[in-house]
């Protein structure tokens, strides 16, 4: 086996290089190629590196997000809407003696289950409505030379839209305009 450090000759008569060189080799020819493309006036660094650091939009986002989830949820109820309107029933039927009328139990048992669901309805949708209109007047406090992008808008405006509709539709629900509950007299 041939020392790494000597020059060794094959059968052809040809030189063979050692490691050394070739290292030198391809050193130098990294070398050539990275002055020849600073000469250009080509930059290496990635585009993001050079780029201004600032505001990236992710909490209007993620608002404008949170603002139509809340504008769904006032329309399709919640959880803590089903718990409290069940509690209701309950406080309904343990205050109604069977002795009372019809007219009044109904009102107990289900009247005040029907204005609580309606009322958490449009907690949601007072808190959605809140936080669209907060994400659509961010950019006037923000930065005002960076637009917000398309889709925060638009996400933004749905969650609006839904928080008026659950609004009213709760505002409904609870003064009995619309399904309010059958007369029982």
């Amino acid at each position: 086996m041939p020392d790494m450090g000597t020059k060794t000759a094959d059968e052809t008569g040809a030189e063979a290089t050692t490691d050394e060189q070739k290292v030198s080799v391809a050193t130098t020819d990294e070398v050539t190629e990275t002055e020849a493309v600073a000469a250009e006036g080509i930059d290496d660094e990635p585009v993001e590196a050079t780029r201004k650091e600032g505001p990236t939009g992710v909490g209007q986002g993620a608002g404008a997000v949170v603002s139509a989830a809340l504008g769904l949820v006032s329309l399709t109820g919640s959880w803590i809407g089903t718990v409290a309107a069940a509690r209701e029933t309950l406080v309904g039927q343990l205050e109604t003696s069977s002795s009372a009328s019809v007219a009044k139990q109904v009102k107990e048992v289900y009247g005040d289950a029907w204005q609580t669901t309606a009322l958490w309805g449009g907690v949601f949708a007072l808190f959605a409505l809140v936080v669209g209109v907060a994400v659509l007047a961010r950019p006037a406090f923000g930065a005002p030379g960076r637009p917000q992008a398309g889709w925060i808008k638009s996400v933004a405006w749905g969650g609006v839209a839904l928080g008026v509709i659950g609004l009213l539709l709760a505002v409904l629900k609870y003064t009995g305009l619309l399904v309010g509950l059958p007369s029982a007299s």
